[in-house]
């Protein structure tokens, strides 16, 4: 018999669309500025002082009423709010879809196999690889965001709806990698919050916990999340960043990067990536899991 896939949680759809949505715009809104901030401090090549630090962030609107002030930090928001916001909507959102799937059609297998409470467990950072698996098809939006902020003469000018006629499939480069990447990592998020909340705090209605509890097991799932995917992640990143017409298969990056940096290269940049992804995932996921419920008492 094949699976049931019309099923209702505990929260409607409209509630984990609106919740989920609303800490990826939170996210863009609190990030991107602190994010453009940062960047032209650091490429600021002047000796900063506290009379020329407003028209080091600001730049030219310096002098400009607030308002414009505030909105010259949010330059090139297109590719990455599209993605930011969609996949954030799709994960935080599809994750809880996955998990009424599994618990409806799964859960008894679950049980016998790890145990009642366990098996909670796993059903959630299940559904959490599944939900990774399927962020595939918001590849191409990842992919033009990468090139847009390390690659951006791969562009030659042209515009979005240009780019995905003439290049097609070729924005679904690396897929495989980006699967294999999204399932463990995914798997880790979902699980070690799960964890989190029922070993640490006792919570077993994941629904119901606290702000501070949301919080702390939102720390989990990012650490555990963006360790495991690291290597992966690497291997998809560089795969990505060639050039439209230069295809790299995924063997090819990982036999030339072990080769000439050694496999502790697969890590690189994890502590840049706690630091800086980090912040953002916690942020996310924590508003995400605290807005959903609170959605849900109302549509």
């Amino acid at each position: 018999m094949s699976p049931t896939l019309n099923v209702k949680g505990q929260e409607s759809g409209a509630a984990r669309v609106l919740g989920s949505g609303a800490s990826g715009v939170a996210e863009l809104l609190v990030f991107h500025p602190v994010d453009t901030i940062a960047k032209r401090l650091m490429s600021n090549k002047a000796k900063a002082s506290a009379s020329s630090l407003s028209s080091i962030i600001f730049r030219e609107h310096a002098t400009a009423p607030l308002g414009r002030r505030l909105l010259s930090l949010f330059p090139g928001l297109g590719y990455a709010a599209g993605y930011k916001v969609t996949q954030r909507i799709y994960k935080y959102g599809g994750q809880p879809y996955f998990n009424d799937v599994i618990k409806r059609n799964y859960a008894t297998e679950f049980t016998n196999t790890f145990g009642e409470r366990k098996g909670k467990l796993m059903m959630q950072a299940a559904a959490g690889s599944l939900t990774g698996i399927g962020e595939v098809v918001l590849l191409p939006l990842d992919a033009l965001k990468i090139k847009r902020q390390v690659n951006p003469e791969a562009f030659r000018g042209r515009g979005v709806v240009r780019i995905f006629l003439e290049e097609g499939t070729t924005l679904y480069r690396g897929w495989g990698w980006t699967m294999a990447r999204n399932a463990p990592g995914s798997f880790a998020l979902f699980g070690a919050s799960a964890v989190t909340k029922d070993y640490l705090f006792g919570v077993t209605d994941y629904h119901k916990a606290t702000w501070s509890q949301n919080f702390v097991a939102s720390i989990a799932g990012a650490v555990a999340s963006i360790t495991v995917a690291a290597p992966l992640d690497t291997i998809k990143t560089r795969i990505q960043n060639a050039n439209f017409e230069h295809k790299v298969s995924g063997m090819t990056v990982v036999r030339d990067l072990l080769k000439e940096e050694g496999a502790t290269a697969l890590f690189k940049g994890l502590t840049p990536k706690l630091l800086v992804v980090g912040p953002k995932l916690v942020f996310s996921y924590t508003l995400a899991q605290s807005l959903i419920p609170w959605f849900s008492q109302y549509v």
